[in-house]
């Protein structure tokens, strides 16, 4: 049974017919007590509630209403419907313990997808944190988790977790250090949702400038500016009815942040130079190697888009945190070696396995499967000894051997990725006297982006740019 909660005869008729509609057994209160007496009689499945019963727009009578919900039944959603939305009102019931947030005209299949998800998180458990009730290989029984290897119990957890919440379209927040395959969990959302056979959109949001972040995500019109010699589709119609990965959303300005927020509240957006409204069916996935709450509390990070972003919240464990699935890594990477550079009799002593699981290795499964494709590349034998991978670490954020700060940029090959940007973010910083905004400007990246690399890598910046 769903449970309506508004004091609008005609939402009340409206809501009732389409959720009737939908199959659902509907029941409606005008205010709290008659709530109170549904809930006496019977516990719904989900409630919709109105948060306004009374000339105060305010929003508090829902509040108090949805603090007595929660206490009453406590594991019931609850999706808030208001035509008095505001960000901190949405902020305030997220906080108290809402699903969902939906402000007034609502979108019947956004308010109905909004309420199966929220009714299919209640039944598979929302928090993730459950212990882990399966091995690896009974999760690859029901899931399809071929790209992912490793069986550390934390590992584990994560898995569980994603193939509980994929059918659903809850949005998922990854967070994790930099390497520790949080694009693999994301396309792993996708693979076991019921969206696997459409779109999946992947969006490096440090990699865009703020500039361009409109025309990127949500396309332009021909002469919307001067460059825009034709119509661009953005990459959230592109992802229509399928799944879209928002890589690194740490890194967005403010004024960007306000424009995402729109479009994963109200599922519409406008190209840049367009007057026309589209509607997007998305599924959101988020994923970041920040801390977003300590952003939110210093005020870098919208706490409105946080709360719209994490209904789930899955944390990648850092490969130091899982040694004893290194050579499992290694296993895997060499095998796909094998076949790439047609060394069929590939293979790594246990000795050598055991020393690559004292590796400290702060670039995780990037920085492991590129020290082992340059020692396979190097290597004059077969069998990989300690020798042919010692040669190759390099601790990320420091200058690798013989390379001078105004040297020439390296071979391709010579050093991983992370180290090539710590060189040209350092050559970028001198030639221009250390000017956050200049270089930010010259990378093609947002200053936030750039500060982040910034900290990162350790290297000076002047705080007052």
């Amino acid at each position: 049974m769903l449970l309506i909660i508004d004091d609008d005869s005609a939402v009340q008729t409206s809501l009732s017919l389409l959720f009737r509609k939908a199959g659902f057994a509907v029941r409606v209160a005008d205010g709290p007590f008659e709530t109170r007496e549904v809930l006496e009689q019977e516990v719904p499945e989900a409630i919709l509630l109105d948060m306004n019963f009374s000339v105060d727009t305010s929003g508090d009578d829902g509040l108090r209403l949805l603090r007595y919900i929660r206490e009453r039944v406590p594991g019931v959603p609850v999706i808030l419907i208001t035509g008095w939305g505001s960000i901190d009102l949405a902020v305030a019931g997220m906080k108290a313990g809402a699903s969902d947030f939906i402000t007034k005209p609502w979108q019947n299949d956004h308010l109905l997808q909004s309420v199966q998800t929220s009714l299919q998180l209640a039944g598979t458990g929302r928090s993730g944190g459950e212990p882990v009730s399966a091995g690896r290989r009974q999760l690859d029984e029901r899931f399809q988790f071929d790209t992912i290897v490793g069986e550390d119990p934390r590992l584990l957890e994560v898995l569980e977790t994603i193939g509980r919440v994929a059918p659903t379209d809850a949005p998922v927040l990854i967070t994790g250090e930099s390497g520790t395959g949080k694009e693999l969990i994301a396309e792993a959302i996708h693979q076991n949702s019921r969206r696997k056979r459409q779109p999946f959109i992947k969006v490096n949001l440090g990699g865009i400038s703020s500039t361009l972040f409109e025309s990127e995500l949500f396309g332009h019109v021909r002469g919307a500016f001067t460059d825009a010699r034709s119509d661009r589709v953005g990459r959230f119609e592109l992802a229509h009815k399928g799944s879209i990965f928002l890589d690194e959303i740490g890194d967005l300005d403010p004024a960007a942040q306000v424009k995402l927020l729109r479009v994963l509240q109200d599922r519409t957006f406008e190209p840049l130079g367009s007057s026309k409204t589209r509607t997007v069916d998305v599924r959101v996935i988020c994923a970041t190697n920040r801390n977003l709450e300590e952003m939110v509390s210093q005020g870098l990070f919208r706490e409105d888009l946080y709360y719209r972003i994490n209904l789930i919240t899955v944390r990648l464990p850092a490969l130091r945190e899982r040694p004893a699935d290194i050579p499992k890594l290694v296993a895997f990477f060499i095998n796909n070696l094998k076949t790439l550079y047609n060394r069929p009799a590939l293979q790594v002593g246990k000795d050598t396995l055991q020393w690559l699981k004292g590796l400290s290795l702060p670039g995780n499964i990037r920085q492991l499967k590129n020290i082992v494709e340059r020692a396979v590349l190097l290597a004059p034998a077969d069998t990989l000894t300690v020798a042919d991978f010692e040669k190759h670490v390099t601790p990320l954020g420091s200058r690798p051997a013989g390379l001078a700060a105004n040297a020439g940029m390296p071979a391709v090959g010579t050093m991983t990725l992370e180290e090539m940007e710590f060189q040209m973010i350092q050559r970028a910083m001198a030639f221009h006297n250390n000017r956050v905004a200049n270089v930010a400007r010259a990378l093609g990246i947002t200053r936030f982006a750039l500060y982040r690399r910034l900290e990162k890598y350790g290297i000076a910046y002047n705080t007052d740019d």
